[in-house]
C-alpha cells in the first residue's frame, strides 16, 4: 500500500493536469476520482473478507447434490474439471490488464496516460467490488463440485462454493472493453475500431470458455460476469467524457438500512436532470 498510494496520487495529479493541456475526450477530478478509487477499494477489501469467511459444504450437502437441480443451460458443465484449462485461462486474463499500455503508442493518449490510468484503476476496482461482494454473499457450487472422481475435500472447499459470478471473465471483459472504448473515443474515425471491439469481445469470451471447461463456472456465471465487466469497461470512460457530467457511478455502503438491521454494499448510479 505504501507503494500504491504515491502511484495513485501521481496518476490522479497528472490525469487532472495533463488533460487541460492536451486533447482528451475526458475530464477527471482529483477529489472525485480519488474518492471513487478509495471507496471501491474499501468495498473490495470488504468483499474479500466476506469470501474468506464462506463456509465449506458439509458431507450432507455433498451427498444431496443433484445435476437435475441445475438449470438446463448449465447442466452440461456440471462435473467439468481441467487443470490445463484453468492454467491456460490466466494467460489472456493477465494479458488483458496490459492492454492500456498500448495507449503509449498514440501521441494524445500518451500525453494523457495519467488520466487513462486513473479511469482504468476505477474500472477494475469497481468491477472487483461488484465481484467480491457477490462472490462472498452468494453460495453456489462450481461445476467441479459435481465431479465425484475428485477428493471430497476439494469439492467441499469454500473456494469451490463461489461459482457466481465469473470473476476472471468479468475482469478480462472490463479491461478489454475499457481499452476498446478509450481507443474508440480517441480515434472515432480509425478503420481499426471494428477490429478493436471484436477483440474486446473475443478475449473475455475465450476466458469464459476456459473457465467453464476448467469446472470453475457455469455458462450463466460467465455470461453475467462478461456483462458486468463490459458494462464497467464502457461506463467508466463514458461517465468521464466531457459533456456527460450528469451521469455518475459510485461505490456505496450502508448499515442498518431503514432500521431493518440489514447492511448493504454495492455500486450507486445517479443521473442529474
Amino acid at each position: 500500500m505504501r507503494i500504491i498510494a504515491p502511484i495513485l496520487l501521481i496518476a490522479l495529479l497528472s490525469g487532472s493536469m495533463n488533460a487541460q493541456e492536451t486533447r482528451s475526450p475526458y475530464k477527471t477530478d482529483f477529489w472525485k476520482d480519488g474518492s471513487w478509487i478509495a471507496g471501491s477499494t474499501a468495498l473490495n477489501v470488504l468483499g474479500v473478507l466476506t469470501i474468506q469467511n464462506k463456509d465449506e459444504l458439509t458431507d450432507s450437502d455433498l451427498a444431496n447434490l443433484d445435476k437435475k437441480d441445475i438449470w438446463g443451460i448449465n447442466r452440461g458443465a456440471a462435473g467439468n474439471y481441467s487443470v490445463n484449462a484453468d492454467e491456460l485461462s490466466y494467460i489472456p486474463f493477465y494479458g488483458s490488464f496490459a492492454t492500456p499500455l498500448l495507449f503509449l503508442l498514440g501521441e494524445d493518449e500518451r500525453k494523457n496516460f495519467g488520466q487513462i490510468s486513473v479511469m482504468f484503476i476505477e474500472t477494475m476496482a469497481t468491477t472487483g467490488a461488484i465481484f467480491t461482494i457477490t462472490a462472498g454473499t452468494v453460495q453456489k457450487s462450481r461445476p467441479l463440485v459435481y465431479n465425484e472422481s475428485l477428493p471430497d475435500d476439494e469439492r467441499k472447499d469454500p473456494d469451490a462454493q463461489r461459482s457466481f459470478f465469473a470473476g476472471h471473465t468479468a475482469a478480462t471483459a472490463a479491461a478489454s472493453f475499457f481499452s476498446a472504448k478509450v481507443f474508440h473515443d480517441y480515434n472515432p474515425d480509425s478503420p481499426a475500431v471494428p477490429f478493436v471491439w471484436a477483440g474486446a469481445v473475443a478475449v473475455p469470451a475465450y476466458v469464459g470458455y476456459l473457465r467453464t471447461k476448467a469446472g470453475k463456472h457455469f455458462l450463466t456465471d460467465n455470461i453475467i460476469g462478461f456483462g458486468i465487466g463490459a458494462a464497467c469497461g464502457i461506463l467508466v470512460p463514458e461517465i468521464h467524457k466531457i459533456g456527460n457530467e450528469r451521469l455518475d457511478v459510485y461505490p456505496t455502503a450502508q448499515t442498518n438500512v431503514m432500521g431493518t438491521g440489514i447492511d448493504t454494499k454495492g455500486i450507486g448510479v445517479n443521473y442529474s436532470f
